[in-house]
């Protein structure tokens, strides 16, 4: 077996500056810990913060709407109400899909729940998904619908590096569930919503042209970009970034591992990631833009013709606004991020400069 990772790996946090030229606008002030940002197909963007608030944000002039306090959320170090997606049919089928972390008579833990969306407030919570564990760190806890409309769920391993290879834990792995909680029956194991497994901390998922890719947190070294494929392995706590030495080599050899398409070390801290490919910046198409939270920095990874490998990193910014935790695209091609720095965070849109 032969891994290809020499090529591949920056050692350095150095990049290039994007030749766009851009300007960025402070959208929303005083918010605290926005975690989740997504498009929504009513032109607003949805936001979750840690504290449990989900609201609508016009970005035509900045107001929020609150949508729902979710009551039973705690928020505890890195843990609170995290990931939120909506049915790719919301129109029809408005709903909304959360994942957060609350107080178990069992500890602290962490689940999946599904809410119906009218009139401007939830209504009808369903459990998808329950007693994954969490913590105050490495809850993971990123949510995506693929184009078949399966919801994918990161979990991180919630301090406890050898439950990701536990195939039997919901920890460390990628889940795939449909959109009534019940298990698909094209899963790796169809009694299991385990996707794959051997991750840390993964927080950024995004879908293109047929691939997905995830963004994870490494300890001090390695932080990774991936391509998930079905039942893969991504090595964690045996394997940091790549096949490197001979133990890894070994594990890797014998377990499927699927390597990154890139990793940092130092470690930048890597969250929310979205694919690019609209014509406003036209330097940026065919590229996942990522956020970091250490590095406070938005970067550009301009990829393959195929997807499949990253051929060059560009930053966008960095240092302007502090710490980053998501990214979203509008239709029109304009990108929004959210700080995460506890203290008033804020949305800031990006856009080509007149």
């Amino acid at each position: 077996i032969t891994f290809s990772a020499c090529n591949k790996k920056d050692p350095t946090r150095e990049a290039p500056l994007s030749d766009a030229v851009i300007e960025t606008t402070v959208l929303k002030d005083q918010l605290l810990f926005p975690w989740e940002i997504l498009w929504g197909p009513d032109n607003k963007i949805w936001m979750t913060e840690k504290n449990g608030t989900i609201s609508r944000l016009d970005t035509a002039n900045g107001d929020a709407t609150l949508v729902y306090k979710i009551a039973d959320v705690v928020a505890n170090g890195e843990g609170g109400l995290l990931g939120m997606a909506l049915h790719p049919d919301f129109n029809t089928t408005p709903e909304v899909f959360v994942v957060y972390d609350y107080s178990a008579s069992t500890g602290y833990k962490e689940k999946v729940v599904k809410y119906t969306y009218a009139n401007n407030t939830l209504s009808n919570p369903i459990i998808l998904l329950d007693n994954i564990n969490a913590a105050g760190i490495h809850n993971g806890s990123r949510l995506l619908f693929t184009p078949d409309k399966k919801l994918l769920i990161t979990t991180g391993d919630a301090g406890n590096a050898a439950i990701a290879q536990d195939g039997t834990a919901l920890n460390g792995k990628i889940l795939r569930i449909n959109t009534d909680g019940t298990i698909p029956a094209d899963n790796p194991d169809p009694t299991s919503p385990v996707w794959t497994k051997g991750h840390r901390n993964p927080q950024g998922l995004a879908y293109a042209n047929g691939v997905l890719y995830s963004s994870e947190h490494g300890p001090s070294n390695d932080d990774e970009v991936n391509i998930i494929e079905k039942g893969r392995n991504f090595g964690w706590p045996n394997v940091q970034g790549f096949c490197d030495t001979d133990a890894e080599k070994i594990f890797c050899g014998g377990n499927n591992v699927k390597e990154p398409i890139y990793a940092w070390t130092p470690t930048l801290a890597v969250c929310g990631i979205e694919f690019y490919h609209q014509d406003a910046i036209p330097q940026w198409k065919n590229s996942l833009l990522m956020v970091t939270l250490k590095d406070q920095t938005l970067y550009q990874l301009k990829l393959s013709t195929d997807g499949s490998e990253v051929d060059s990193v560009f930053k966008i910014f960095s240092g302007d606004y502090g710490r980053l935790r998501d990214v979203c695209i509008s239709p029109d091609g304009k990108v929004y991020i959210a700080t995460s720095n506890g203290s008033n965070d804020k949305i800031v849109q990006v856009r080509r400069s007149n």
